[in-house]
């Protein structure tokens, strides 16, 4: 007891200090690669030599007897979802260049293992659960989010068991919510690798959410006809609808002003996010599934990677803002198990924050937070000084004029 007053004593003095050290921008992508891998390491590495279903632990409040089958699925698919833009960067000579070749060689060699039947590591995506189209949906975003390293380099066989697995899911009947978008996603993903796509589950989640009445205003969407203050427009709604858009604007689908405009709703809720972000590098502990940590910038984050940030918004200053919260969340923390799997929580072990449907595999959407990393190294995101972001300037005194709601948005 005396040794965690004393390093809660030890953080009071000196680590808020640590959070503004004002650290060049190749040293914060070390500290983003280091931890990204960190986290996803277990995962991937398992997965590639079949023993994820061995070795994953199974931590939940949940006493539903298939929920552990299905953690593996969300471990894999959340993981993926966020590390697959810095595998699309590919090999290159740099020391970060040759860690990105193992991650690449792993998730090749783990999904293989996680579409075959014969392997100990075979997932779940049938209706057994419902849980698989959640995951499958996650999966797909990330195998999007690298075309080239995830989907053109497997082998022909993984990648028609792959769309076999992906085809099962739609047998699970979405929930009238966020949901939707799962089973968009799903077949969006389909009709890039295929051309063919089950049309009424792609339209149906993007007619929902822009047609009958559930955008609320000012970037926000109801979860379902109903309006939740919690951070799913970010977890999952803006990247989705962002995502399917787009892939149903390059086959003729939809039409470009409708991608255009949900981006710009995006905008302004990455501008939201980023204000959040208090002047001691913290968030509000607000709404469910908090336990997926720094995962509810996801959002932000895959703005950033699109270079499409607002204009209120530098990249040196979200890169600032989201490296402090890391620190805030992972150092000196008890946020890994023994074995280096996330455990469940807010900023440590917590699992009481968390809802029954939450488990080991859940957590891994915190991953998303990373998507910047495929921006290379020499991005202005990456190359800009230090800046301070909104939060923290204003509290300081700086006069960083009005925030507007979006109008006609």
């Amino acid at each position: 007891m005396k040794n965690k007053i004393l390093l809660l004593s030890l953080f009071v003095l000196f680590g808020t200090n640590l959070l503004y050290a004002q650290h060049p921008g190749a040293d914060d992508r070390k500290y983003w690669v280091e931890t990204m891998t960190r986290i996803a390491y277990p995962v991937l590495h398992n997965l590639s030599e079949g023993t994820l279903k061995k070795n994953m632990p199974f931590e939940s409040l949940s006493d539903d007897s298939l929920r552990k089958e299905v953690s593996y699925l969300e471990a894999v698919g959340r993981t993926l979802c966020g590390i697959a833009p810095w595998l699309e960067l590919g090999v290159d000579e740099t020391e970060e260049g040759k860690l990105r070749g193992e991650y690449i060689q792993m998730a090749l060699k783990g999904l293989r293992n996680a579409v075959d039947p014969k392997s100990p590591d075979y997932l779940m995506f049938d209706a057994r659960h419902h849980q698989p189209l959640v995951d499958a949906a996650f999966l797909v975003q990330g195998i999007l989010r690298a075309p080239k390293q995830l989907w053109t380099n497997l082998d022909k066989e993984t990648q028609a068991r792959l769309i076999t697995e992906l085809k099962k899911s739609r047998a699970i009947r979405p929930k009238e919510s966020n949901w939707l978008l799962f089973a968009s996603m799903v077949e969006a993903a389909l009709l890039e690798f295929t051309g063919e796509c089950d049309t009424q589950r792609l339209h149906y989640g993007i007619h929902r959410f822009w047609v009958d009445g559930w955008y609320k205003g000012d970037a926000w969407y109801g979860d379902g006809q109903e309006f939740h203050l919690d951070f799913y427009n970010s977890i999952i709604i803006h990247p989705m609808l962002t995502d399917v858009l787009s892939v149903m604007k390059k086959h003729g689908i939809e039409k470009e002003e409708v991608l255009n405009k949900q981006i710009t709703r995006q905008q302004r809720l990455a501008e939201q996010l980023e204000r959040i972000i208090s002047p001691e590098a913290t968030y509000p502990v607000l709404g469910r599934s908090i336990v997926y940590r720094m995962g509810i910038f996801h959002a932000l984050s895959q703005i950033a990677l699109f270079e499409k940030l607002p204009k209120k918004l530098s990249g040196a200053q979200v890169r600032s803002a989201l490296t402090a919260v890391m620190k805030r969340q992972f150092d000196g923390l008890k946020n890994f198990d023994k074995n280096g799997w996330l455990t469940i929580g807010l900023v440590g072990s917590q699992i009481e924050m968390s809802e029954t449907y939450i488990n080991t595999g859940s957590v891994y959407m915190c991953m998303a937070v990373f998507l910047p990393l495929g921006l290379p190294a020499n991005h202005p995101l990456w190359t800009e000084p230090y800046m301070e972001w909104t939060n923290l300037k204003a509290w300081k005194g700086i006069d960083i004029g009005t925030d507007k709601a979006l109008r006609n948005g």
